[in-house]
């Protein structure tokens, strides 16, 4: 019996040993289906909830430096075999950075540059700028200006889409008051600009082709309706198929897209679906505030009167000892600011000499260059193609408008090479002008010469002229946006 008893006492202590040990078995045998990582993992981590390294980046004013690699990225998988790897310490795979992450990278290297550049006061020597650097009171800030555009030379790439055929998009007008338009595009298009972005991939900024001025031209003739209708469906149709065909405007609701254009009609193209031109960049000649252009995010352009077979006015150096009319203005009672002007002044003050329709005896041109001021009113829309041709002569420009966001005001000051009068005070405009002491006027004379490089067109377009400023102004706006990658 006390055989038994012990034999007993051997089987109750063996048998839960020998019963694990069968448990141990199946669980490492096929028959067992559940794998031994899903239960260590039956309730994960979600992805969302691991904190990544590196915070929001600042705002664009405070330009941010290049953001550390993310320690697990939320478009990271996780496996087990990570997850182990990061248990014991061992280093993730380095994740390829995607096409935008890539050029937000490159912007980030070209805001600090010019941070940096601001900061030293000194200046770098930009691929092919000719020997120029800017220097001088005409500018904000000459020293940001400058590595802003050696930054723009080595680094914009713009991507010109493809879609649509002439006469609405890929041209524009050359000539007359609209030709900077069609300039600006036939120089994009050229093959010859070194910004041209050989796949959309590469491209920090996007140019819509599309010419209003054409549209007009094409779809207003006859003109039988002033209703804006055709002109922003053409504009909503084109960028519907560019969207569909292309992840660019969508990644970032087209903060990255531009479109240039000089006609009265361009600003009017947002009021089919203001919402999606809330970001859209449109450089525009008609840069009226009080009708909804936005300095921060639009950009304006100087209006120029291009003469068939040239690029521009012909420039004139007469001395300022040689100009002996004080202030001079011809041209057509469009608008309000210019009835008061002829209301007040027309044909009544030797000194003040305004006029509506110029002797044909007389050479317009000519009597510009032998102005000290040239009087530059708004038409019917605030831009003046009198402001270029008055910078080409060298006479100092006399700005009267109302609302108006002046050109490349970005990088210039205008203070210091023009007056300005506002439109009640058109009645002051000797007493004003002739408040301006002989120093100050030879003062802002000299400057309208130095200024005069910002104004010329050249074709090739070359360093610091008028559409190599036209694209830094476009450059500055997308320095000023982060877009998420």
């Amino acid at each position: 019996m006390a055989e038994f008893g012990s034999a007993w006492q051997t089987v109750t202590v063996t048998l839960p040993a020998l019963f694990l040990f069968c448990f141990f078995l199946f669980y490492l045998s096929p028959l067992n289906q559940t794998s031994i990582t899903n239960i260590i993992f039956s309730h994960p981590t979600p992805i969302s909830h691991i904190k990544t390294i590196h915070d929001t980046p600042p705002p664009i004013s405070s330009p941010p430096p290049l953001p550390p690699r993310t320690l697990l990225s939320p478009s990271y998988s996780l496996t087990a075999n990570d997850t182990s790897s990061l248990i014991q310490g061992e280093e993730k795979p380095k994740k390829k950075m995607s096409n935008l992450e890539r050029i937000e990278a490159d912007l980030a290297r070209a805001r600090d540059a010019i941070r940096k550049a601001v900061q030293a006061k000194n200046h770098s020597k930009g691929n092919d700028d000719q020997g120029f650097i800017p220097t001088g009171s005409i500018y904000r800030n000459a020293h940001s200006f400058h590595q802003s555009h050696v930054e723009m030379e080595k680094r914009l790439k713009v991507w010109i889409y493809r879609e649509g055929e002439p006469p609405l998009v890929h041209d524009g007008p050359l000539n007359n008051i609209y030709g900077i338009e069609g300039q600006f595009i036939d120089e994009m298009e050229s093959g010859k600009s070194r910004f041209m972005a050989r796949h959309p991939d590469e491209a920090n900024l996007f140019l819509i082709p599309i010419s209003v001025a054409n549209i007009v031209n094409t779809l207003y003739k006859p003109l039988v309706t002033y209703s804006r209708d055709q002109l922003q469906r053409v504009v909503l149709d084109y960028i519907g198929i560019i969207s569909e065909r292309y992840p660019y405007w969508n990644r970032s609701q087209g903060a990255d897209h531009f479109l240039v254009s000089c006609h009265d009609w361009a600003p009017d193209i947002s009021e089919a679906n203001p919402k999606l031109y809330d970001k859209f960049i449109r450089v525009l000649c008609n840069a009226n505030t009080s009708e909804g252009f936005k300095p921060q995010r639009d950009v304006s352009i100087p209006e120029i009167n291009i003469p068939y077979g040239k690029l521009g006015p012909t420039p004139q150096r007469t001395s300022p000892d040689k100009r002996s009319i004080l202030a001079f203005f011809a041209g057509g009672a469009h608008g309000n600011i210019r009835h008061i002007l002829l209301e007040h002044w027309k044909d009544k003050d030797n000194e003040v000499q305004v006029h509506e329709y110029l002797d044909k005896k007389k050479n317009y041109f000519k009597l510009m260059g032998k102005s000290k001021f040239c009087l530059c009113p708004s038409g019917y829309e605030v831009a003046s193609a009198r402001v270029v041709t008055a910078i080409s002569v060298g006479c100092v420009p006399v700005l009267i408008s109302d609302y108006y966001a002046l050109p490349f005001s970005d990088v210039l000051d205008w203070t210091k090479f023009s007056v300005y009068i506002p439109s009640e005070k058109i009645p002051e405009i000797k007493t004003i002008l002739k408040g301006i002491s002989p120093k100050r006027y030879l003062q802002l004379q000299k400057r309208v010469t130095e200024v005069h490089r910002h104004f010329m067109i050249h074709r090739p377009a070359q360093p610091y002229d008028m559409i190599h400023m036209l694209l830094h102004s476009v450059w500055l706006r997308r320095l000023d946006v982060l877009l998420p990658s």
